[in-house]
């Protein structure tokens, strides 16, 4: 079997790495930072780190809502196929910041993009 994705990329600490780049990243971007007015960002994290974890194929303790109902309110607020757009894209930035090959950005970017629908609630 092939080594996860999640070890490929570095594991916990590249993990917790990326996540706080990505959300810095977030938090600046004028396209989609409104979604986070009024968010406890550390708890926001430390959901963000546990999904990634899991999503990467590493020791699974998400417990966090299914990506429908997780973001069924920020649907409501407007968000759409740009803003997901918007969010691969930084992720992808903070993996290349971070150093990570292109072909595991790649692999990264398909796993987000799995979940676009139940994000917008398709």
């Amino acid at each position: 079997m092939s080594e996860a994705l999640y070890d490929r990329l570095g594991g916990e600490a590249a993990v917790n790495a990326a996540v706080d780049i990505f959300y810095r990243k977030v938090l600046a971007d004028d396209r989609v930072n409104e979604f986070f007015d009024g968010v406890d960002m550390e708890k926001q994290a430390a959901k963000q780190k546990a999904f990634l974890t899991m999503a990467f194929g590493g020791p699974n303790s998400y417990t966090g809502e299914d990506m429908r109902k997780g973001h069924a309110h920020l649907v409501e607020r407007g968000l759409n196929d740009t803003h997901v757009d918007v969010i691969i894209e930084l992720l992808g930035g903070t993996l290349k910041e971070l150093g990570v090959a292109d072909d595991l950005i790649g692999e990264v970017a398909a796993i987000a993009e799995s979940v676009r629908d139940d994000v917008l609630g398709r």
